[in-house]
């Protein structure tokens, strides 16, 4: 195997494939990157067991990558990619020798690297299913970045830890809880599945997918199987497991009907509470108590060992009525942060119901906040 490859084109793919490298992998294979040359094209694959990566670069013209011999090698991950990274130079050239010596080398430098046999890679298919999902690049990245937040870091409760994908006909509706809190969007999808599906993916893999989605306009196929999942956008191959289980009925969580609903800007509202919780005592659960009088809002929050804070703002709402409830400033932030409008509908049911975020501006999303009893 030995090829020539300007160094932009090399590294990219290679930041795209090292996210599915492991160093606490007990398969020493899994710590590597399995090179594949062949003479039109090279094939990156990274896998942890968990998610597979792979990516084609294809020789376009010989003047940014040539292929001299064809052949395969798994290169040490983390080495080669701080090689590359590290080289000063517009070219690099790898060449194997000796079937596992890796000579990789520019016009000052050389490196040479102990390679693994392709023999002893986990035989992994990235199959294609025949019923695929097609989504824009720009509405998934939207999808995650506004559902993942709110899943759960606990173990305990596996299918809490990802989010929960429902496909019927041309809707897609994603949740995301961690049972104090539920991030639900609902999108319309260009053409609908032939058919419908109800999965579980986990956070932290659809989170390094959408990391590595750097064109906005290209469509994403979704093959869904009955343990996994896999991405295609473009010359990239991105597959998940799926988690067992099944996914709790959210829909019963929102409430049908609202007490008072309170119309705000949302950066005001926002800064106000990340001033408030400055001074709450309990960092995880950092308590602020709103409360309304007339048109005005107060936010407070204390803490016996620092002090206390209020601050009041004007708002827009419903009712005559006045309501006072407590959550965490934490969790409210966060539902705020998902939204890109100006204005945000503050729903509230009552003090120990949920407390629910929408937009007259963006109908596709709804943040849902517990409350927190402080008596």
């Amino acid at each position: 195997m030995k090829l020539t490859i300007k160094k932009e084109i090399l590294l990219e793919a290679l930041n795209k494939v090292s996210k599915a490298i492991s160093t606490k992998n007990l398969i020493p294979v899994l710590a590597g990157i399995k090179f594949e040359l062949k003479k039109k094209k090279l094939t990156l694959t990274a896998s942890d067991n968990d998610i597979t990566i792979q990516t084609t670069i294809d020789v376009l013209n010989e003047e940014d990558f040539k292929v001299e011999s064809e052949g395969s090698i798994i290169i040490q991950g983390k080495y080669i990619l701080d090689i590359v990274r590290k080289l000063p130079d517009e070219f690099i050239n790898i060449e194997v020798v000796d079937d596992l010596k890796i000579l990789i080398y520019t016009e000052n430098s050389e490196f040479n690297l102990n390679g693994i046999s392709e023999s002893e890679y986990p035989n992994i298919g990235l199959e294609e299913s025949k019923k695929k999902v097609d989504i824009n690049a720009l509405v998934f990245k939207n999808i995650v970045n506004q559902t993942a937040f709110a899943s759960s870091n606990e173990e305990s409760k596996p299918v809490l830890t990802g989010i929960n994908f429902n496909i019927v006909g041309d809707v897609l509706e994603c949740n995301s809880t961690d049972s104090y809190r539920l991030a639900r969007k609902v999108v319309k999808l260009a053409k609908a599945s032939e058919e419908n599906y109800n999965i579980i993916i986990p956070s932290h893999n659809i989170l390094e997918f959408a990391k590595i989605l750097d064109n906005d306009d290209e469509t994403i196929e979704l093959h869904i199987f009955n343990n996994k999942i896999l991405f295609k956008v473009g010359n990239l191959k991105f597959e998940s497991r799926l988690i067992n289980g099944t996914y709790p009925n959210t829909s019963n969580l929102l409430p049908d009907e609202s007490l008072m609903v309170i119309n705000t800007n949302l950066n005001d509202f926002y800064n106000v509470i990340d001033r408030v919780s400055i001074l709450t005592s309990d960092k995880e659960k950092n308590i602020v108590t709103l409360e309304t009088e007339g048109n005005t809002l107060i936010l407070k929050s204390s803490s016996a060992e620092v002090g206390r804070v209020e601050e009041k703002m004007i708002i827009n709402k419903n009712e005559s009525e006045d309501i006072k409830i407590s959550f965490s400033a934490k969790y409210m932030m966060e539902a705020l942060k998902s939204f890109s409008t100006e204005n945000v509908d503050i729903h509230f049911v009552g003090e120990i119901k949920p407390i629910l975020i929408k937009s007259k501006e963006d109908d596709t999303l709804t943040q849902l906040v517990l409350p927190i009893r402080t008596y």
